[in-house]
């Protein structure tokens, strides 16, 4: 707070009004008449504190994109974890403290559904009060630093809130508050560096430095921190699909093997098939010197017959002339 006091860039204590309009901030009115007019008001937003009218803020872009990239995660783990409500769009709620009554309209908060009062579809403003309340922190004057940082705090507390989160999108009372057994707030202390876990909310958890460099919620699908509940389908699809492109990629490597394999009996085969046309080549010039020895063979075997039958006439011719042949 007072780092906040000392920011050169503070604006002036006048909270910025709508052209054309007229700001009744801390008018004095009656709560019914705060009902009756001022809560519906077209220009302002206005709470109502003890009595007197007290304008809601405008933000700026910088609070702004904090604020959403919040609500984008709460509303994941909501989604992903039907527990709860998230409430919007300056929805006030009652509170009836000891010190006087209240009307407060968070930026955000939530309504668990173990909550005895449920909030309607058709309600504008909530009976009970919220399990989780949170703030994003406007700088436009003291007056709105210290109701969030302070007297919402107490009133908080006061009337049972569970949890309170402060958003500073600067970094500066970026803080988260949770109800102790003694009915106290006491600051959530982180785990894991700078990881904020709920207790109302089993499961959600953030890092409170995304708070300001707002990772893509794809990002988030993939982190640890946030998987269970931001797209958690995501990171199962991501593995089916990882699984499958190894299975692709086994098989592709498969199929090359595959083909070398086969490339390889195909050159073999190419080698056997020439081995086997030189042997068949061999093999019938072979066949053609046996065909011709054979031949040859028939020939001389003519030739002795014939010698044989010209030997045995001219024997038969030495015997009629009395000549032995022997």
């Amino acid at each position: 707070m007072e780092a906040l006091l000392r920011n050169d860039h503070m604006q002036p204590e006048e909270s910025p009004v709508p052209e054309g309009s007229i700001s009744e901030d801390g008018l004095a009115i009656s709560e019914e008449e705060y009902w009756k007019k001022y809560y519906n008001d077209p220009d302002f937003v206005y709470e109502w504190n003890r009595g007197y009218l007290e304008v809601r803020p405008m933000g700026d872009f910088k609070a702004s994109n904090t604020y959403l990239w919040f609500s984008h995660i709460l509303k994941c783990y909501l989604t992903t974890n039907p527990v709860g409500e998230i409430v919007a769009l300056d929805i006030g709620f009652r509170l009836a403290l000891p010190g006087g009554v209240s009307v407060r309209r968070p930026d955000l908060s939530v309504v668990m559904h173990s909550n005895p009062d449920a909030i309607l579809s058709n309600d504008c403003t909530y009976n009970g009060i919220f399990d989780i309340c949170i703030e994003s922190l406007s700088y436009s004057s003291l007056k709105e630093i210290k109701r969030d940082t302070v007297d919402k705090k107490k009133e908080y507390r006061g009337i049972g809130v569970k949890e309170y989160y402060i958003l500073d999108a600067r970094g500066t009372e970026t803080v988260f508050y949770r109800l102790n057994k003694s009915g106290r707030y006491g600051k959530i202390r982180p785990v894991k560096g700078d990881v904020i876990r709920s207790q109302v909310m089993p499961g959600f958890q953030f890092r409170i430095s995304d708070l300001y460099t707002q990772p893509p919620l794809e990002e988030l699908a993939v982190d640890k921190i946030y998987h269970s509940y931001v797209f958690p389908s995501y990171l199962k699809v991501r593995q089916l699909l990882e699984q499958e492109k190894q299975r692709a990629e086994q098989e592709k490597q498969r199929a090359e093997q595959a083909e070398k394999l086969l490339n390889f009996e195909q050159k073999r085969s190419e080698k056997t098939e020439k081995l086997l046309n030189l042997e068949q080549k061999r093999s019938e010039k072979e066949k053609q010197r046996a065909e011709k020895a054979e031949k040859l063979l028939t020939l001389e075997k003519k030739k002795a017959e014939k010698l044989l039958i010209q030997a045995e006439q001219m024997a038969t011719k030495l015997r009629e002339l009395g000549i032995s042949p022997e």
